[in-house]
């Protein structure tokens, strides 16, 4: 067999390096070229021997390149360290964007020392844009197996999915959530008369005004037809359940101009609700849907929850919301005083001002029937100024009246102290009224307090400068600290009713009642306990040095001609 000779080996070397599909190059350690195969000297626009002995400075690369390849190459050379697989961007001369895999070692003698380095490059651009275009029809795949091919909305098969991870999430967090069944009255007409084309575009435009409705957790989905799915998850409180049904509604029935045609729409939605309605999503769709045909039989246009008792609740959250506003306008509230007691003397040192509604239709409500409702409404701050406005002028008659009041406590929200005017508006009320400052007290709960500590207490100084006394109300059930109330012009706490209820049997209320008022002697705060009911409770208040009290023991809320007639009589 014959051997090849040093010079073939040479030539069959050099011809392997120069078919390998990559551009190959090597260095001498001071940079300059020694050799590399043809691909590379196509690019350098070189022959081998041109190339010999030449630095990156002399190749035809812009002058950023020749730098930043010399630079590189000559650091790799000094740190004897290997940089494999490496994806570089770059515009060719064309203007288009390539992609390289560059990898690049040192070249070391028989005793380890760096005597050069050996290169590599690849255009890869090909590959990635393959590699991208799998991606994207990958991608594609995904999204039209879990979205409805006309809206672009969640599927049947993903509204399963979010509905089982929210069963497992609330299951896991004793938290609830709703669906809704959407289903569009008479919409089949649209697609009878006009044609399915014109349809779609009604459903692709109500799909969009939907979708403004929901939260990020919140999932909108749709069917298929004229049936579209929401699954509720970001509300807190069950009122907003039926709020969001009313604006689902309200965004249907916006008159929907397509070509020269203008559609009116409307929908019967049915509401189930987790977990009482079902501990499944077969279960959970199939009373929503229950509850969207019972909406339907009860003549379209409204929605309907599973259960009966929640749809009445719905439709009376619904029109105390609307009767609010009137109310105000037609002067249908009412302030009832709760007297506020020295539990020594058995005297009146105070009262609380306490709003009461009205209602034309169902009579005297409490606040728990529409304040929160107010608050959703966004008008509670209307109604905290009408009752301001109306106690002062009455505290002012008694006075006059030459009747001894003490106090008059006054609720403020969050919503009244973040109103720009309060202060000016509170300033010409008493003016108009001629009620001091000193005899009013304000209230804000604990809770809101600590969640808009700043606001409020910058606010609590600018009421304290006027000469008003401030308390927080609902002590004990919220998270404030002594630091927060040391900073807080505060003259009284007001001991939730929650830790008086039980006394004086309950051992832990009454560690935690002793507390508080320790606490707040050591403070300088006054304490009055709320919701006292029984003798037994007055007693046990009275020995730990507590003795203002307010309660049903000496009187619920009453009217301006009770009260007057305690003021007048007492106790």
């Amino acid at each position: 067999m014959h051997s090849m000779t040093d010079h073939e080996t040479l030539r069959l070397l050099q011809n392997i390096i120069d078919h390998v599909p990559v551009r190959l190059f090597w260095k001498d350690k001071d940079g300059r070229y020694l050799g590399a195969n043809k691909l590379f000297l196509t690019d350098a626009q070189l022959s081998a021997d041109e190339l010999l002995g030449k630095t990156d400075f002399d190749l035809p690369w812009t002058p950023e390149k020749q730098q930043a390849y010399f630079d590189e190459d000559k650091r790799l050379i000094e740190q004897g360290k290997a940089l494999l697989a490496r994806e570089d961007h770059d515009l060719n001369i064309q203007g288009e964007q390539r992609v390289w895999l560059t990898s690049k070692v040192a070249l070391r003698d028989e005793q380890g020392q760096v005597i050069g380095m050996l290169g590599s490059y690849e255009d890869i651009t090909n590959l990635r844009m393959m590699e991208t275009q799998l991606e994207k029809q990958a991608a594609l795949l995904t999204h039209q197996r879990y979205h409805d091919s006309l809206t672009q909305l969640a599927n049947r098969v993903l509204l399963q999915d979010r509905l089982h991870h929210a069963i497992e999430k609330c299951r896991l967090h004793q938290q609830h959530f709703s669906v809704y069944f959407i289903d569009l009255d008479m919409f089949k007409k649209i697609n009878d008369s006009l044609g399915h084309e014109l349809g779609d575009r009604v459903l692709c435009e109500l799909s969009r005004r939907l979708s403004f409705l929901i939260q990020g957790e919140d999932t909108l989905a749709r069917l298929g037809g004229d049936e579209f799915v929401i699954l509720y998850e970001s509300f807190e409180q069950l009122h907003e359940i039926s709020l969001l049904a009313q604006k689902i509604n309200q965004v249907i029935a916006r008159p929907i101009k397509i070509a020269e045609h203008e559609f009116y729409l409307s929908a019967s939605i049915g509401i189930s609700l987790y977990p009482q309605d079902g501990q499944n999503t077969e279960d959970l769709l199939r009373c929503a849907d229950a509850a969207m045909f019972r909406a339907k039989d009860l003549g379209r246009n409204q929605f309907q929850f599973y259960t009966e008792d929640l749809t009445h609740k719905a439709v009376e959250h619904m029109a105390i919301q609307a009767g609010l506003r009137q109310a105000l306008k037609r002067d249908e509230f009412e302030v009832y005083y709760q007297p506020q007691i020295d539990g020594y003397y058995d005297t009146i040192v105070g009262m609380e001002a306490l709003v009461r509604w009205l209602h034309p239709q169902q009579g005297l409500l409490s606040p728990a029937k529409f304040v929160p409702i107010a608050e959703e409404a966004g008008i509670m701050w209307e109604v905290d100024r009408w009752v301001i406005n109306r106690a002062t002028q009455q505290f002012k008659q008694w006075i006059d009246q030459g009747l001894n009041p003490g106090k008059l406590s006054l609720n403020l929200s969050v919503k009244q102290l973040q109103q720009a005017d309060f202060i000016e508006w509170l300033d010409a009320c008493l003016q108009k009224n001629e009620c001091l400052p000193q005899w009013l007290e304000f209230e804000l709960t604990e809770t809101e307090l600590m969640t808009h500590f700043e606001l409020m207490n910058a606010r609590f100084m600018a009421l304290e400068a006027m000469g008003i006394s401030l308390a927080i109300d609902d002590f004990g059930t919220g998270y404030s600290s002594l630091a927060y109330l040391k900073r807080l012009p505060v003259k009284k706490i007001k001991m939730d009713k929650s830790f008086i209820r039980d006394l004086p049997n309950d051992e832990e209320d009454a560690v935690i009642t002793r507390t508080m008022i320790a606490m707040a002697e050591q403070l300088g705060l006054k304490v009055l306990a709320e919701g006292v009911e029984t003798p037994a409770q007055r007693a046990f208040l009275l020995r730990e040095q507590c003795p203002m009290i307010q309660g049903f023991l000496y009187s619920q809320p009453v009217d301006v001609q009770h009260m007057t007639d305690l003021l007048v009589k007492g106790f």
